[in-house]
């Protein structure tokens, strides 16, 4: 049983992706900086979810935009508590919330990098 804990902790870890993970310290930080937030939900175990970290959300230029204007956040179906007024699928799931955590914006699924620059600017709308 040790061993399968082990394996199981070790590949929660394998993923680069990490942002954090705390919802309410999100919300404490947006109210503090005077942003909305970007919750990302996902899954260690959903391909898409992976694809997007790897290719989308691990550009720098990319990150740096979102970090203007939100408070970065991810959320894992199989690790972390989804407040109850979110859905947590399909996945990936993008909410952008107001420092209430109320909804702004949803959209879910894979999305190139000019697609999801199409998603920053409806936000903005």
């Amino acid at each position: 049983m040790k061993h399968i804990i082990l394996i199981l902790v070790f590949i929660s870890t394998l993923s680069a992706f990490n942002w954090p993970d705390d919802y309410d310290e999100a919300l404490s930080q947006a109210k503090a900086q005077h942003k909305d937030i970007y919750l990302l939900i996902g899954s260690e175990y959903c391909p898409w979810c992976e694809k997007f970290e790897k290719k989308i959300l691990s550009d720098k230029e990319v990150v740096n935009k979102l970090k203007k204007d939100y408070i970065l956040l991810y959320l894992s179906t199989n690790i972390d508590e989804i407040p109850s007024h979110l859905k947590k699928s399909p996945l990936p799931r993008h909410y952008f919330l107001t420092q209430d955590g109320k909804v702004i914006y949803t959209t879910m699924g894979y999305r190139s990098k000019e697609g999801f620059y199409e998603v920053l600017s409806d936000v903005k709308e």
